[in-house]
């Protein structure tokens, strides 16, 4: 990090995590001694909706908003939501996104249903000036036996690249998940990080 301001972006849908994620993390940098700011999209969160999550933590912190183009890091919780918000990566930076695919929102459109796209994170090299690292959440999850641990797997590829101790990242995890989960989030977490490790072999 270097003394310089970091921008991470989390993106997804209502009920991935996304803001249990932006929490942890905006604890984690805290505990290692920056100052942080964060701001907050829910949309409509509980429909399924677009949520977002600027975070940018450093030195100093003056704003909570991300300008566009400029984040370093990208936490994409679905595909999807990955294309659509690849072009915020800044050159240079990484976006990091779950294989999830959900169901568009269903209803008319000028051109009829809302499809989804064939091949988002393929689409999203269009768009990134950074680098793309996939990571298929879902069967992590299922090995793990818990459908809901995306947020501290992508936590866990987040963690890999930033400054910051690996005992920080797990005693904020133990504090801020329920309590009959935090083994399983653990687990999650250290396969997050062995999933960017292989990915960048």
């Amino acid at each position: 990090m270097n003394g310089k301001t970091t921008n991470v972006m989390i993106v997804g849908v209502g009920g991935q995590g996304v803001v249990l994620a932006s929490n942890i993390l905006c604890a984690v940098v805290v505990e290692a001694g920056y100052d942080v700011k964060k701001s907050e999209i829910h949309g409509m969160s509980q429909r399924g909706g677009v949520v977002t999550s600027d975070i940018r933590f450093g030195s100093e912190v003056l704003s909570p908003l991300i300008a566009h183009g400029t984040v370093d890091v990208m936490l994409a919780f679905e595909a999807a939501e990955a294309m659509r918000f690849a072009h915020e990566v800044t050159p240079g930076g990484m976006l990091i996104s779950s294989t999830t695919r959900l169901a568009p929102p269903k209803g008319p459109t000028r051109k009829g249903q809302v499809e989804y796209p064939a091949m988002p994170l393929k689409e999203a090299e269009e768009f990134c000036r950074g680098r793309i690292i996939p990571i298929d959440t879902d069967s992590i999850s299922r090995e793990l036996g818990n459908p809901r641990l995306a947020n501290t797997i992508l936590l866990g590829a987040l963690s890999a690249g930033l400054e910051v101790e690996e005992t920080v990242w797990t005693a904020m995890i133990r504090k801020m998940v329920p309590p009959k989960t935090i083994d399983l989030n653990l687990a999650a977490f250290q396969r997050g990080r062995e999933s960017v490790a292989l990915a960048e072999a």
